[in-house]
């Protein structure tokens, strides 16, 4: 039985983990999730399942050097992420449209996509997404600059095997069941993974500085599905609705009694699925 999910894919001397979901290959769009800081493949899990519920193929995968995924080249910036992704879609022969899913610091990454590459993309849909804006708020580039040290520390810890308790506790606040569940608390535990993820975060301000050169083009549909109440949280709620306000086709969910690990779980998935089906519609029309 293999330690994993999935299945591994290489994209030219180096493999990317991913999972598959939904119907065979070759039915349109392709729905592509995009995993935030420290997440994994598996964060997507129960959106998937619901996906395929609805006959609508998807991809999740582990950024390089994360999860299940062999190592990339640094600097680990939302370019190099990009490369890879391109070359992952390209190994597997998609060359259909795609609808790109990002959730967390994931959003920049699927928003720097829909402004530099070629590929043709039905929408973006933003789930408890940062934005580049979120270097405006007060405290933020610090807040960003403190997360990268915490993930560095995490990461030396993890060699140690200090992260292998904390993943009893920390490890799957999604609420992912079964086998996916399971595996994020493995991967919350090792050491490569937050040696991974501490390398992007590093490069978060850098990623944020590309993904926010311009503005995304107003006729391509874009949801966005975040979790809390607006209470205390207008500032920070008004950069994430902004993507959608400026979108021809935009789409606004707030989900309230959600948090940001758990709107991704069985409660409050169906949010991020009412997103994709608004994207979907807004560009078959």
């Amino acid at each position: 039985m293999s330690r994993y999910r999935g299945e591994k894919v290489d994209i030219g001397g180096r493999s990317l983990r991913i999972v598959r979901a939904g119907p065979a290959a070759g039915a349109a769009p392709l729905i592509v999730c995009e995993h935030g800081a420290f997440g994994c493949a598996s964060d997507w899990a129960v959106v998937q399942e619901k996906l395929a519920a609805r006959g609508l193929r998807s991809l999740a995968y582990d950024r390089a050097g994360l999860g299940h995924s062999d190592a990339g080249p640094e600097p680990r910036d939302g370019r190099a992420i990009n490369d890879d992704l391109e070359a992952l879609l390209g190994a597997l022969g998609e060359i259909g449209p795609i609808v790109l899913v990002g959730h967390s610091m994931g959003g920049l990454m699927v928003r720097l996509f829909a402004l530099e590459r070629e590929r043709p993309l039905a929408g973006l849909v933003l789930v408890d997404a940062v934005t580049p804006d979120v270097f405006s708020l007060p405290g933020g580039s610090s807040a960003i600059r403190g997360f990268g040290r915490l993930l560095q520390g995490v990461s030396h810890g993890a060699k140690l095997g200090l992260m292998v308790p904390v993943s009893w506790i920390s490890g799957n606040l999604i609420g992912l069941p079964g086998a996916a569940g399971a595996e994020k608390r493995r991967i919350h535990a090792s050491a490569p993974h937050a040696h991974g993820a501490a390398a992007e975060v590093i490069q978060w301000p850098e990623t944020s500085r590309m993904a926010g050169a311009v503005e995304l083009p107003p006729d391509l549909p874009v949801a966005v599905v975040t979790a809390g109440p607006h209470r205390g949280r207008g500032p920070l709620k008004a950069i994430q609705e902004k993507p959608a306000k400026q979108s021809r086709a935009g789409f606004i969910e707030h989900v309230e009694p959600s948090n940001h690990a758990n709107l991704l779980g069985p409660r409050y998935a169906d949010a991020i699925l009412r997103g994709v089906e608004h994207v979907l519609q807004s560009g078959s029309r």
